[in-house]
C-alpha cells in the first residue's frame, strides 16, 4: 500500500481529493514498512523513491476532503510508457539518479515518490509520484465498458475494476488479461490532488491516447497535459491541442527534459496553479525556485571569475640561461587542470556529474580540446599579433614591459612558436634580465568564451539527457557549435559576437593580476591564501561576466 495512505488512515488524515469514493471501506490490517525513513535534504532534491507493492490492498475509506491552503499537493505524473514521464521527474528535481530512463517500453514498473521542499525553510511543497506507464489503455477501456456499468460514476468505475481480478496482477490469477500496471496507476490518481499528463510531442494522435486521457478523466482531479520532447522537429503539438480542447482539455503547457527551459518550467507551476482553489503552495515554489536559480547562476560566474583571475595572475620567473620549453608546459598543463577543476565545479553546482550515469558536457569536444590548440584560437575568432609575444600557438605571453627577454630567450621561443616573435630582435635590444612567462591575453579570452559558453549549456540541460550532442546549446549568446573563422584577417574582434571581449582589451580586473602572482595558487602553491587575496575582484569581474554573456 502506498507509505502516504497507510499513514494518512493511521493519523485519520485525508489522502486524496476523492478518497473516499476510491474503495469500499476495509480494514487496514497492513503492518508499518520498513526502510522507507524519508531523509531531508535541500535545493527541492527528492526526499526519497521507493517501490511500492504490486499487489497493494485498497485502502480504507477516510473523510472527502479538497487540499487546502498550507498543505502539499500531491502530484502524479502519468501517461503512456515511454514517453518521459520520468525524465521530466529527473529535471524537475535536478537529479540525474531519480528512476531510470530507457529508450525502451515499460520501464518504471512501480509508483516512486519524491519531494520538492522549500530551500530555506525544507518544508514540503510538492509530493511527485513517478507513476508506470499505461500499456493497454484501450483494451482496459473495452473491459470498463463490458463489466462496468455506465450509468455509475467514473470514480465507480474505477473502484469496481480496481476490485476486480484483472487490477491484480497475472502472477496470482490465472487471467488472459494483466492490468495491474494501469491499476497502479489509477490507485495513485484516487489519493492525488491532481495530475500531469505526459504527452510524446512527436507521437501522433492515437485512438490509444484519447482512451488514457478518458480513463483519467474518470479519476474527477485536475489533469493537464504536458508536452515533452518539443525541441523536436517532428513535434505534433497542434494536432495534440486541438484533441485535448474537444476533451475540455484547455490548459497545457510544455516542457522539454532535455532541452531545458527555466521560463518553461515556471509556467508549468503557473499554470497548475490555476487549476487549483488554494495555490499558496506552488506559488511559494515559483518563488523560492526563481531565487534559487538565480543565485545558482551568481555562484557559477564567481567560480568561473575565480578561475580567470588565478590563470591570469599566474606567472613564472626565469633566467637568461635557462631553457624556457620545460616551464612552458608546465604552465600550460597547470592552466589545463585548473580550467578541469572549474568545469567540474560547474557541473556540479548545477547537479551534473562527470560519472557514467549520464552524458556530461565534459564529453563534447568543444570542452575537451585543448586551449592551447591554435585551430581552437582561430574557431573562436581570435587573432594575435605582434605583440602578444609566443601567445597563438603556445598561449602564452613574455612580460616585455615589465623584466622582458634577450635574443636568445626569443629565438628559443621564436622557434617553438613557429616564428611568431617577430619584434624579439627590437625587444632584447632594450630589455635583460630575469624573464616573466605568463597566460597571453587571447588566451585568457578563450578560456573565459568557453566558460561561460559551459555555464550556458548547463544552464538549459535537462537531468535526463543522456546523449552527449544534446548539451549544446546554440543560443544568441553562445559560441558553441560555431565554425572556424574561415578569414581571420577579416574579423573585427572589437565587434566579435564570438568572444566575451576582445582578445586585446581585457576586464581591469585581469589587468591588475598581471601584477599580482601572490593571487595565484598556481604561482604561490598556496591555494586557500591565493583564493582570499583575490576574492574582492572576484566579486567585480563576476558582476561584469554577467553583462558579457546575459541570461534572462
Amino acid at each position: 500500500m502506498n507509505n502516504d495512505n497507510k499513514n494518512n488512515h493511521e493519523n485519520n488524515k485525508p489522502a486524496g481529493l476523492f478518497a473516499d469514493k476510491a474503495y469500499d471501506p476495509t480494514p487496514d490490517v497492513s503492518n508499518h514498512p520498513s526502510d522507507t525513513t524519508l531523509k531531508s535534504t535541500q535545493d527541492n532534491q527528492p526526499v526519497s523513491t521507493e517501490e511500492l507493492s504490486t499487489t497493494e490492498e485498497p485502502a480504507s475509506r477516510t473523510t472527502k476532503k479538497t487540499i487546502t491552503s498550507g498543505e502539499p499537493l500531491k502530484l502524479a505524473v502519468v501517461g503512456h510508457t515511454n514517453t518521459g514521464k520520468t525524465s521530466i521527474l529527473r529535471t524537475l528535481l535536478r537529479d540525474v539518479y531519480f528512476g531510470e530512463v530507457k529508450n525502451e517500453a515499460a520501464t518504471t514498473r512501480h509508483v516512486e515518490q519524491a519531494q520538492l521542499t522549500d530551500s530555506r525553510t525544507g518544508e514540503v511543497l510538492v509530493a511527485l509520484y513517478d507513476t508506470p506507464g499505461l500499456e493497454d489503455a484501450s483494451g482496459l477501456m473495452d473491459w470498463l465498458e463490458d463489466n462496468t456499468a455506465s450509468r455509475r460514476d467514473g470514480i465507480e468505475r474505477l473502484q469496481q475494476f480496481l476490485a476486480a481480478d484483472v487490477a491484480q496482477g497475472s502472477d496470482s490469477y490465472d487471467l488472459p488479461y494483466d492490468y495491474s500496471q494501469e491499476a497502479k496507476v489509477i490507485r495513485q490518481l484516487l489519493t492525488s490532488d491532481m495530475a500531469i499528463y505526459v504527452v510524446d510531442a512527436r507521437e501522433p494522435v492515437l485512438g490509444k491516447y484519447k482512451d488514457e486521457l478518458a480513463i483519467l478523466s474518470w479519476a474527477a482531479i485536475p489533469v493537464m497535459p504536458v508536452f515533452n520532447f518539443t525541441d523536436s522537429q517532428d513535434a505534433n503539438i497542434d494536432d495534440w491541442q486541438t484533441m485535448l480542447a474537444r476533451r475540455n482539455l484547455h490548459i497545457s503547457t510544455r516542457f522539454d527534459s532535455v532541452a531545458f527551459e527555466f521560463e518553461d518550467e515556471m509556467r508549468l507551476w503557473k499554470n497548475l496553479a490555476t487549476m487549483l482553489t488554494h495555490s499558496e503552495m506552488l506559488e511559494q515554489l515559483m518563488q523560492r525556485r526563481t531565487e534559487d536559480w538565480a543565485q545558482l547562476y551568481d555562484e557559477a560566474n564567481i567560480i568561473i571569475a575565480d578561475f580567470l583571475l588565478n590563470v591570469a595572475a599566474f606567472v613564472h620567473e626565469i633566467n637568461d640561461d635557462d631553457d624556457p620549453l620545460p616551464v612552458l608546459h608546465q604552465m600550460q598543463e597547470a592552466v589545463r587542470q585548473s580550467e578541469r577543476a572549474m568545469q567540474h565545479n560547474l557541473l556540479n553546482l548545477y547537479k551534473f556529474y562527470d560519472n557514467a550515469v549520464a552524458a556530461t558536457p565534459l564529453e563534447l569536444q568543444a570542452y575537451q580540446q585543448d586551449p592551447f590548440d591554435p585551430e581552437l584560437l582561430k574557431s573562436y575568432g581570435i587573432r594575435t599579433t605582434s605583440g602578444a609575444a609566443a601567445g597563438a600557438l603556445l598561449g602564452l605571453g613574455i612580460d616585455a614591459a615589465a623584466l622582458g627577454t634577450t635574443l636568445g630567450l626569443g629565438a628559443a621561443i621564436g622557434g617553438i612558436a613557429g616564428g611568431l616573435l617577430s619584434n624579439t630582435s627590437s625587444i632584447a635590444d632594450r630589455i635583460t634580465g630575469v624573464k616573466r612567462l605568463y597566460i597571453d591575453p587571447a588566451t585568457l579570452t578563450l578560456l573565459a568564451t568557453r566558460a561561460l559558453d559551459l555555464l550556458t549549456a548547463l544552464r538549459h540541460r535537462g537531468h535526463a539527457a543522456t546523449d552527449a550532442t544534446q548539451l549544446l546549446y546554440k543560443g544568441e549568446n553562445s559560441s558553441l557549435g560555431t565554425s572556424p573563422t574561415d578569414d581571420s584577417d577579416n574579423t573585427d574582434e572589437d565587434n566579435n559576437p564570438i568572444t566575451v571581449w576582445p582578445a586585446h582589451k581585457l576586464p581591469s580586473e585581469l589587468k591588475k593580476a598581471r601584477g599580482k602572482p601572490q593571487w595565484s595558487s598556481l604561482s604561490s602553491g598556496k591555494s586557500e591564501q591565493a583564493q582570499l587575496l583575490r576574492t574582492d575582484m572576484a566579486w567585480s569581474l563576476s558582476g561584469k561576466l554577467q553583462s558579457y554573456k546575459h541570461e534572462s
